[in-house]
């Protein structure tokens, strides 16, 4: 047996302790950004032909480096779409890092693909899909939306095969006006056409206005897209009547839930999610509202032979793997190396258990009405929206885009949140995305207060 050097095992106690302190910070502090040429000055030369060691990596990494990023779990991190890994979660993210788990066969990782695939069948009974539904755990959302739309369009080109019809000159897809950015990047990579349903005035997708546009397209239209929370306001199209219009024409129905399907969990909210249960596929990532490190989405199929047939590669040096008839999570997205970036949340799960999901779910929804309603109550502030889930979008009375800025900015440099501006139709507004349990009304409210603040 090969016998670890001293230096090893002294790197490797220090790499431990500083994950313990990490882990011990109640909370961690938010630190902020610090320019390009701040950090050449500050950590120099980092890699060169000798190296610097591993301690003084570690040093640099921890007195530089980390202090110059923004902590994503503190509680008044309210900004984007924030992360609230779980310490059950953190904890195995480390043990998965550890133990050089290829996540990408069965042959390779069956353990690991078999607690994976547990997950995603929670998940898709959570939704309303058949225990027959599976899929893969991927890196984004962008990168889950892109392979769900992959295989929409495989079977559409396969229907028309087996019709012996020709194919459209352009394929389209349907989505709302409000939806995520990575659906027009999906579409440009994959050089189809993406077109536009008009959302009702507050925000909602619903079916007449994809009847509508189903009508204007044409043919070629292999996929409609809802979304379930926008990431601006958290807003849920109409699944139900979406997915009927879908069903109805024979059109793959995608369900875009990145950020907000992980609602379904509340008890107390899961009727506005009704019609998922229309779906051919779904995303939802749990390192948004599902409290896992970054990076995973979840990314499920009704039928996950239709993503098989779509996206297994083939090698010859793969062969021993494609003929085998196992369960290749390679074989259900765009991706064939992967790390089994699932196991974090299914330790997370098996550890407190499905309830204290739903608990903490519905405790941010409620924070999220409950400061809404401060909101309301004060003359100098508005709601843009009404909140759905836990997006809240409100503006000051009188104040542009620059005074968003120095309040937020004021904010981030005291340590107390991060808050950044952002906007609706060409007007700057501020945001809460509350996403993490820990996260206090009272602290929502001193956050208000300091709009006020000269």
């Amino acid at each position: 047996m090969h016998k670890v050097n001293e230096d090893t095992v002294a790197l490797r106690e220090k790499v431990f302790a500083y994950a313990r302190q990490r882990l011990e910070y109640d909370p961690a502090p938010l630190d902020g950004p610090q320019s390009p040429e701040w950090l050449k000055a500050n950590a120099g030369i980092t890699i060169s032909e000798s190296g610097i060691g591993g301690e003084k990596a570690l040093e640099l990494f921890s007195e530089v480096l980390a202090p110059a990023t923004i902590s994503t779990d503190h509680p008044n991190y309210l900004s984007f779409i924030p992360s609230a890994p779980t310490e059950a979660s953190k904890l195995f993210d480390l043990i998965v890092s550890a133990s050089a788990i290829y996540g990408g066969s069965w042959m390779e990782g069956a353990g690991a693909v078999f607690a994976e695939n547990e997950v995603l069948s929670w998940l898709a009974k959570e939704v309303g899909l058949p225990n027959t539904a599976g899929g893969v755990f991927v890196q984004g959302g962008t990168l889950g939306n892109l392979s769900a739309l992959v295989a929409a369009r495989h079977q559409a080109k396969a229907k028309l095969k087996e019709q012996n019809l020709p194919e459209p000159a352009k394929w389209k897809f349907i989505c709302s006006s409000e939806a995520h950015s990575s659906l027009k990047a999906a579409a440009a990579v994959m050089d189809v056409e993406i077109i536009k349903a008009q959302a009702d005035p507050t925000g909602h997708l619903r079916g007449d206005a994809v009847a509508a546009a189903l009508k204007e397209a044409g043919d070629g239209v292999f996929a409609i897209v809802a979304t379930a929370g926008t990431t601006n306001f958290g807003i849920l199209d109409k699944l139900h009547e979406i997915g009927s219009v879908a069903n109805e024409k024979d059109i793959w129905f995608h369900v875009d839930g990145a950020y907000g399907l992980a609602g379904i969990l509340s008890e107390e909210n899961r009727a506005k999610f009704a019609g998922t249960e229309l779906a051919d596929s779904f995303i939802v990532d749990p390192h948004k509202w599902l409290f896992a490190p970054f990076d995973a989405c979840a990314l499920v199929y009704r039928n996950p032979d239709v993503a098989r047939a779509a996206h297994t590669q083939h090698g010859e040096y793969l062969d021993t793997l494609t003929d085998s008839g196992d369960w290749n999570p390679s074989d259900y997205a765009y991706n064939l190396t992967r790390r089994p970036r699932g196991l974090p949340l299914w330790f997370s799960l098996a550890t407190h258990g499905v309830a204290a999901y739903r608990d903490g779910v519905t405790h941010n929804i409620a924070l999220a009405s409950q400061i809404s309603e401060e909101i309301r109550n004060r003359e100098d502030l508005e709601l843009v929206r009404e909140p759905e889930l836990s997006v809240v979008v409100f503006t000051k009375n009188g104040w542009e885009l620059s005074d968003y800025e120095r309040w937020s900015n004021k904010l981030l440099e005291r340590g107390e949140a991060f808050v950044v501006p952002s906007s609706h139709q060409g007007k700057p507004n501020a945001r809460f995305a509350i996403v993490n349990p820990r996260t206090e009304f009272s602290a929502l409210v001193a956050i208000l207060d300091s709009m006020n603040e000269k």
